[in-house]
């Protein structure tokens, strides 16, 4: 009833601000045939129900990490463990995080209405991020019998899409616009016919949408020609963008330019320094300068407490203890790896390696 009421009340500004135009411009509201459409005459109108809801639950009132999980849960669909696998953190602390921020958003008396102007602008990285995750979700699911979640990559496409076209002129808006395309067009090659993951290297191109590619690169010229004509660097949406870009344009594996990908991770580190980026970047410097290079790295990831139970990091050093070799040591990484996933696919696939 609460949001019943604010969409009613919202109803009736955009219909005074419709008036109010009408008036500025000289017209006489008496000759306008017909009941004026509100929602044609406000420009930044967000015409997308669960968008304008994740702009409305990304108060700044809560905390960014709390604003965030808590619209993963209660819009996204996502449940406390897979929001925790996002954040890298556990499930009781997620949960903390969420009533915490119900409670603080009571205490405030925070009204549930449709942010405009500075105020949808101060949520727009949240709101980034929320689309960012369940993409991500959906993309390489967390737990359960299945690899993919093709319902949540969807959702989180046309978010970005109709973002993109709320507001043109946020360079980073277009680079995850880009990077979503981008990393989506390879859905259907990602999985075999009976729903077996099939890695990056061992994938059919030729089943690479090649629409959703050029759709790809031209949000991420968008996003770098944004950026440049407000005088900014590439943020880590358009960076993500770019190093899936890299990926597109080779039409073998062995074609990857792994040397620019490196490159661009070094860049996304130094702006958004993350364990995660940097288990990224030891992947992208083995394939460009060779795993012993890159042992190092992810060795120096192991004391991070924030990968503990972080599946990759033992997959990613059994693949490189693998090319060097090293092969009772990368099953037993292997099968470690295989203990902390909750994805079935994910396990097996993992086993599997083990097993070879």
């Amino acid at each position: 009833m609460a949001t019943a009421k604010h969409r009613a009340i919202d109803l009736v500004r955009r219909r005074e601000t419709y008036a109010r135009k009408l008036a500025e411009m000289g017209r006489d509201l008496d000759t306008v045939s017909g009941e004026p459409d509100p929602d044609a005459a406000d420009p930044d109108r967000i015409d997308d129900d669960l968008l304008r809801l994740i702009f409305t639950s990304c108060h700044p009132v809560l905390s960014t990490d709390a604003r965030i999980a808590l619209t993963l849960r209660l819009l996204g669909g996502l449940t406390t463990g897979e929001i925790a696998r996002a954040f890298l953190t556990t499930e009781p602390a997620v949960a903390q995080r969420i009533v915490r921020a119900k409670r603080s958003l009571g205490r405030a008396g925070v009204p549930f209405e449709v942010p405009y102007g500075p105020e949808r602008a101060a949520r727009l990285g949240s709101v980034l991020e929320v689309i960012y995750l369940v993409f991500n979700e959906g993309y390489a699911a967390t737990a359960g019998d299945d690899w993919l979640r093709p319902g949540l990559c969807e959702d989180a496409l046309r978010l970005a899409r109709v973002l993109a076209g709320l507001m043109p002129g946020e360079a980073e808006v277009h680079g995850l616009a880009a990077l979503l395309e981008l990393q989506a067009a390879r859905t259907a090659a990602r999985t075999a016919p009976d729903g077996t993951p099939v890695l990056l290297a061992g994938q059919n191109r030729a089943r690479w949408d090649r629409l959703l590619i050029r759709r790809g690169y031209a949000a991420l010229l968008r996003a770098s020609e944004t950026a440049a004509e407000a005088g900014q660097a590439l943020g880590p949406y358009a960076l993500q963008a770019a190093i899936a870009a890299c990926h597109a344009r080779a039409a073998r594996y062995e074609d990857t330019d792994w040397a620019a990908i490196a490159a661009l991770y070094d860049r996304l580190a130094a702006l958004t320094p993350s364990p995660v980026v940097e288990l990224n970047r030891a992947v992208a410097v083995s394939m460009a300068e060779g795993p012993a290079a890159a042992l190092a790295l992810v060795d120096a990831l192991a004391a991070d407490p924030a990968l503990t139970a972080y599946h990759l990091l033992p997959s990613v050093r059994g693949d490189l203890l693998e090319r060097l070799g090293r092969t009772d040591e990368a099953r037993a990484e292997f099968v470690r790896a295989a203990e902390l996933t909750r994805n079935e696919r994910e396990r097996a696939l993992l086993l599997d390696r083990a097993g070879r």
